[in-house]
């Protein structure tokens, strides 16, 4: 993916974004079967309500999304996208980032904070369906969405554009982490730290490699989360 730096951070957003879409298609559909919406998804929400609440209509509008994507990659002439030497080393790269930050917050929560229990919520349908939704939605609301509009905001107020990145990586991240507790999850002071931390790794990984390293990493952090019980 190419790497120039943007209002977007580094890399090739149109890219990123064929990227991600298969990860997209599969928490759409698997939210159909294990009922778990992400909390800022709003768009499989509303999509929902307006297929009538039928499993069968909403298929049917994701399968005609999909087929719309693969022509669009066709007619756009950006298949190369998808290509295995393009696709394959962003979510290598990606696990690389979710499996040493998974690893390093189990030790900081389990052996520093002593907080492990937090932790287990073993990989369950729900949780797999829902880690893929945090990973797509989460980083396009919280990284694409609310990171690069404070960077550009403070930038267009005056602030230099390295003061501009640094403070919107650390409000994002801190918004990012209060938005969980928000949605419904009690209050702890260790789990809002760690994950504010999260927020902050996954905002570099986002503006200085792309949005799709920081979706896949996002995804299989999760992932990974719930297999280390």
């Amino acid at each position: 993916m190419r790497r120039t730096a943007g209002t977007f951070g580094r890399g090739d957003l149109t890219a990123s974004l064929i990227l991600i879409f298969p990860l997209y298609l599969a928490y759409a559909i698997g939210v159909v079967f294990s009922g778990s919406i992400n909390g800022v998804d709003l768009v499989s929400r509303q999509l929902w309500r307006l297929c009538g609440a039928d499993r069968t209509t909403y298929l049917l509008v994701h399968a005609a999304l999909a087929a719309g994507f693969v022509l669009w990659v066709r007619r756009a002439r950006r298949t190369r996208s998808l290509s295995l030497d393009v696709a394959a080393p962003v979510v290598v790269e990606a696990a690389v980032y979710a499996l040493t930050m998974g690893t390093m917050i189990r030790l900081l929560m389990v052996h520093v904070l002593e907080r492990g229990g937090l932790l287990e919520i073993g990989p369950t349908a729900h949780n797999v369906v829902a880690s893929l939704g945090a990973g797509v939605h989460e980083e396009l609301v919280f990284r694409l969405g609310l990171l690069c509009g404070l960077a550009w905001a403070l930038g267009k107020a005056g602030l230099a554009p390295r003061l501009a990145l640094v403070l919107a990586v650390i409000a994002s991240a801190l918004v990012f982490s209060w938005a969980h507790h928000l949605a419904g999850e009690p209050w702890d002071r260790a789990v809002f730290a760690y994950r504010a931390l999260a927020g902050v790794v996954f905002a570099l990984v986002f503006w200085y490699r792309s949005l799709a390293h920081a979706v896949y990493a996002h995804a299989l952090y999760d992932l990974w989360i719930l297999v280390l019980r």
